[in-house]
């Protein structure tokens, strides 16, 4: 039996991680839980799932019910859910916190089912190079990542010619440059295709979680920018694809579900039953592709470009849009203003970077401050 400590527990993919377990009790065991801040939630699962460690950013009261768990607070306290006793770290934080979560399961030798771009967008010389030193195996979670993986027959080492990335569009993917002018955070939420969190939901409307999935594949798969493409496939049918030298395009398909790349990362030698119906070709009108309209997507350019550029500007480029879309969320900024975000704080970054924790952590809180001044927001 496979022992899961699970880092984010209350979010999307937290919450689908427990559905996995829930469907294999053979298969899996939760060791520890770790929440922000939705203690609600957490209690449940801990009264569920009966963890060892569980940690949350605020102290409850009600966690003394519990005395077979033991629970840890604090803003950092997921660090503690990282236990000894888990086989595998599901790390599934939303933003660039999700780079601690990584760097310490792979110090203390645990594999790792990642749901966190930050982690390899903004550190992922570091943490590729820390894994292999550890011999520690890291598992794409991401649908995307999952379906290239599947496509290379779960074989991160082999050759191909290209990535084929596949993108929904997001919700604006219907929109014309002139629409997207007075779009909203409510507009931005609307998903045509998959239900996420608020801030992902975000990234795809933008591209950004597009561009973010390609300097991913850059480190997950040893792969040049100029093997990774991006088609617009709308219905979300075709998760990516691999073409390999001869021509051949294999590609991973199935209904949209998050459930099926989770219950792979966390069982790689073995497909288990999932929440997945089968296909019905015969129902299927469709499979469309188009190419991605770059002038209207700008946002996804100018982050693939600080990926190339390498350094601390996938960091610079990550602070800024996290912040940047927080404010959009709160309806403090427009859509566009995503873009002049990311641009400005790209262009006066001046930080060195030693592919060190600290050159991210300086880059980041560089990008965060020149958003806030940018906006001139306190």
């Amino acid at each position: 039996m496979k022992k899961i400590a699970l880092i984010g527990s209350t979010g999307s993919i937290g919450v689908q991680t427990l559905n996995v377990v829930r469907r294999n009790p053979e298969q899996f065991k939760i060791v520890s839980l770790a929440a922000g801040s939705n203690a609600d939630l957490l209690k449940q699962q801990v009264a569920e799932f009966c963890p060892a460690v569980a940690t949350l950013s605020s102290k409850q009261e009600w966690t003394k019910e519990f005395s077979s768990t033991q629970f840890f607070f604090g803003e950092n306290a997921f660090k503690s859910a990282v236990i000894d006793d888990a086989d595998i770290v599901v790390i599934a934080l939303v933003g660039y916190k999700g780079i601690i979560a990584v760097l310490d399961a792979i110090n203390k030798g645990k594999d790792i089912a990642l749901a966190n771009k930050e982690s390899l967008v903004v550190g992922g010389q570091l943490v590729m190079r820390l894994a292999k030193e550890k011999g520690v195996n890291i598992y794409p979670v991401d649908s995307e990542h999952s379906a290239i993986w599947q496509s290379l027959s779960m074989n991160f080492n082999k050759p191909f010619n290209k990535l084929i990335l596949t993108a929904s569009g997001g919700a604006f993917r219907d929109y014309t440059k002139e629409q997207l002018k007075s779009v909203t955070a409510k507009d931005a939420l609307k998903h045509p295709n998959w239900a996420m969190g608020n801030k992902i939901t975000v990234d795809c409307a933008s591209m950004v979680n597009k561009a973010f999935e390609v300097i991913e594949a850059k480190w997950l798969y040893n792969a040049p920018f100029d093997k990774i493409d991006v088609i617009i496939h709308r219905e979300s049918i075709i998760h990516s694809m691999v073409e390999y030298f001869d021509g051949s395009v294999i590609a991973q398909m199935s209904y949209p579900s998050m459930e099926l790349p989770i219950a792979l990362a966390l069982s790689p030698d073995k497909r288990l039953p999932s929440n997945v119906k089968s296909l019905d070709f015969a129902t299927i009108k469709n499979l469309t592709f188009n190419a991605l309209d770059k002038d209207k997507y700008p946002c996804f350019d100018l982050v693939v470009n600080a990926g190339k550029k390498g350094g601390c500007y996938p960091a610079v480029a990550n602070g800024a849009n996290d912040v940047a879309v927080n404010l959009f969320l709160q309806d403090k900024i427009s859509f566009g203003d995503i873009y002049k975000a990311i641009d400005n704080a790209l262009c006066h970054f001046k930080g060195e970077c030693s592919c060190s924790f600290e050159c991210f952590e300086n880059a980041n809180d560089y990008a965060r401050r020149s958003v806030m001044e940018l906006f001139n927001i306190k």
